[in-house]
């Protein structure tokens, strides 16, 4: 260029607007007072990873205290059974002997009549009859003490084929299928027959 030619000096250009507004101090401001998230104390990764197992091995340690119970319990309740299967079985084993005991002592009295009627040798029909009446009172209230009660059907009741045992149908004024007589006492025992009552039975017409 020629010397002592000037060029025109250019404009200042202007700052650009995102320029401005990043650097404000307001935007600065604002960007310091957001807090960063801070880590909590003691939560490092070791330390996460711990707790489930932790928690796992508490539980774990739980269980077992449970199972050792119940098993505990199912032991102590196996053998309180067995104690009560055992003693029941003992209970029946006596209650089966001293059942036969009190039947055999209900009877000493009887036996000790009729050994004192024995006895008398110039007894007269009257005396013997007594005696043999209150013998049989005694073994009557035996047989009752111990649940044997007779089955003495009356003329005219009704055919039961559970307690008595027809000998023959006769002809007779009354209703068919009724007891006309009876020939035999049949006996229960707590509402078991031990023997049927012998009868006769009116004959259908």
């Amino acid at each position: 260029m020629a010397a002592g030619i000037e060029l025109p000096l250019e404009a200042a250009a202007p700052a650009p607007i995102w320029a401005a507004e990043s650097f404000s101090p307001r935007k600065m401001s604002e960007t310091q007072a957001t807090p960063l998230p801070e880590e909590a104390p003691g939560a490092s990764p070791e330390g996460l990873a711990a707790d489930p197992l932790s928690q796992l091995q508490a539980e774990l340690t739980e269980l077992k205290a449970k199972s050792a119970e119940l098993a505990d319990q199912y032991l102590r309740a196996k053998a309180e059974a067995e104690n009560a299967r055992r003693r029941a079985e003992d209970e029946i084993s006596k209650a089966r002997k001293f059942a036969v005991e009190s039947f055999a002592e209900s009877l000493l009295p009887v036996a000790d009549s009729l050994e004192a009627g024995l006895v008398i040798k110039d007894a007269t029909p009257e005396q013997i009859r007594e005696g043999a009446e209150a013998t049989l009172r005694q073994l009557s209230a035996a047989l009752e003490r111990n649940k044997v009660t007779p089955i003495a059907p009356a003329p005219g009741a009704k055919f039961d084929p559970h307690q008595h045992q027809a000998i023959s149908m006769v002809p007779a004024d009354q209703e068919a299928n009724t007891v006309v007589s009876l020939l035999q006492k049949g006996y229960t025992i707590a509402d078991r027959v031990l023997r049927p009552a012998l009868v006769t039975v009116a004959a259908p017409k």
